[in-house]
């Protein structure tokens, strides 16, 4: 997986990231087991972006994204 710099900061991210937003927020509910199982295997894959946002919630969309990456 190619990777990025953030800014001047020198943080590395993948190239290819992964939109969260409509895990928790646009359209009908989805399958927590399974968007977990999504972000885990975007991981897998050397997914590190992640765009996910408080106005997807609030804090619903980082709690999502924070429980399936835990230990990752």
């Amino acid at each position: 997986m190619q990777k990025r710099k953030l800014g001047n900061s020198g943080l590395e991210v993948s190239a290819l990231g992964l939109g969260c937003m409509s895990m928790s927020f646009y359209g009908p509910p989805k399958d927590i087991p399974e968007m977990t199982s999504l972000l885990r295997a975007a991981v897998e894959r050397g997914v590190t972006f992640f765009d996910i946002a408080e106005v997807y919630g609030p804090f619903t969309n980082e709690g999502l994204v924070g429980e399936a990456l835990a230990g990752s």
